[in-house]
């Protein structure tokens, strides 16, 4: 799971900028940047606050950042066939 990813790629098709968001959080823009970076694990309540900012339902958020690391061996070609029809659902829905 890469949360960090998915905040950033979420941020930036949002086309909002690092300080902006972390300001609306009240964190540090290096403590964001740590963060999508995968070099920190933000608490539930930053998640929540983040998804609230990005406009999306924080479980989206989870599944959204769900990677190949998560899918259980030999299952790789189910989540491979499914993956890109969850996505465009979940992005259709919220975004």
């Amino acid at each position: 799971m890469n949360v960090g990813n998915t905040i950033s790629t979420l941020r930036r098709e949002k086309n909002i900028k690092q300080f902006v968001l972390a300001e609306n959080w009240g964190i540090p823009q290096t403590y964001l940047s740590l963060i999508e970076k995968g070099i920190k694990t933000p608490s539930i309540q930053i998640i929540e606050k983040i998804s609230f900012s990005l406009g999306i339902p924080y479980p989206v958020l989870f599944f959204l950042s769900i990677d190949k690391n998560d899918v259980s061996e030999g299952k790789e070609d189910v989540s491979d066939k499914f993956e890109p029809l969850l996505l465009s659902i979940v992005k259709d829905i919220f975004f």
